[in-house]
């Protein structure tokens, strides 16, 4: 299939569309009379996130068949690309470590490669947002991080994030208008509970109800920058639509303790003793992890506009009441 440029809006590709990113950005784009293909791994009918996806041409492949993402490219022919796709968890980056560098790195190349081909092709811009990570930072030493911070990764994810960045700089280099979202936490209902910030809402939500005695989790004193998905998938857009390639930090600007958001979804379902029911394990702390990380969005604020209108507190109150259980 070919896209058919002299109908109305905007062609986007989405890779990893039926992902809590994914999902919230092609809503976005469908409301906004885009045309929007998307990239899963297997069929999204099949799993919840096929009620997000009303509008969205769906192409099931490996995002690490970096043949298969080229040849997509060329046929779909988009204007802007998301690159949303990916292993996002750290730990499971140390569970397997070969297959987070192969998904994470491969990747990237094949979305790359495929959009300078197609720009080179067709005589038009092509332009490419990257889901880059905070945890390339990791190892900095620095908080807050901004976009000079240096890079200094200390896990499998991290250093497969450092390389997708790099390699959008390499390519911008080369003329695409390529940009690197450096994302911090951002959570949403759509989260699996996989994520430590939605096992703490499901957990305390339970508890409440009388449902669970405690909740086991590890390292409380780390800090993080948590915000709120949907608006996160703004700043992609915003991105995208400036038409030139950057790198811009994608962060609230300010940091919270795990201890302190644990208390908080404590405290909005009206439990004081809270301490109680929270249980510390060594198996739940990462091999390596940062102490503190903070972005500085204020690059973001003056380029695009954006800003992040979410405290910790505000996420907390919002994952409790998609547990519809909030008081």
């Amino acid at each position: 299939m070919t896209a058919d440029h002299d109908s109305a809006g905007p062609v986007a590709l989405i890779t990893g569309v039926a992902g809590q990113d994914g999902t919230y950005l092609s809503e976005l784009l469908v409301a906004k009379g885009w045309r929007v293909h998307g990239v899963a791994r297997r069929d999204p009918s099949e799993t919840d996130a096929g009620q997000y996806l009303s509008g969205v041409t769906v192409h099931v492949q490996d995002i690490a068949d970096t043949d298969a993402t080229a040849n997509l490219i060329s046929r779909v022919e988009p204007d802007h690309v998301f690159h949303l796709a990916g292993i996002s968890s750290v730990w499971k980056s140390w569970q397997d470590p070969v297959l987070t560098t192969r998904v994470n790195g491969l990747s990237v190349v094949g979305v790359l490669e495929g959009c300078t081909r197609l720009q080179e092709r067709v005589g038009r811009q092509v332009t490419v947002v990257n889901a880059s990570s905070a945890e390339i930072f990791a190892g900095s030493g620095v908080s807050p991080q901004n976009e000079d911070t240096p890079i200094a990764p200390t896990s499998p994810y991290g250093a497969s994030k450092a390389f997708a960045h790099h390699m959008v700089q390499v390519y911008r280099a080369k003329g695409l208008a390529a940009s690197n979202a450096i994302l911090y936490n951002h959570e949403s209902p759509r989260r699996p509970d996989t994520f430590v910030t939605r096992k703490i809402t499901k957990a305390v939500a339970a508890i409440a109800a009388g449902e669970l005695g405690v909740v086991e989790l590890g390292d409380l004193s780390v800090v993080r920058d948590w915000g709120w998905a949907p608006q996160y998938v703004d700043a992609f857009l915003r991105m995208a639509m400036r038409g030139r390639g950057e790198d811009l930090v994608v962060a609230t600007g300010v940091g919270s303790s795990l201890l302190e958001f644990v208390a908080e979804a404590f405290n909005s379902m009206g439990i004081a003793d809270w301490q109680s029911h929270v249980v510390t394990s060594d198996e739940h702390v990462r091999v390596v992890d940062a102490p503190a990380l903070v972005g500085d969005a204020s690059r973001a604020h003056a380029l695009l506009g954006w800003r992040s209108g979410y405290s910790t507190g505000d996420v907390v109150r919002a994952l409790l009441d998609s547990e519809g259980r909030i008081p």
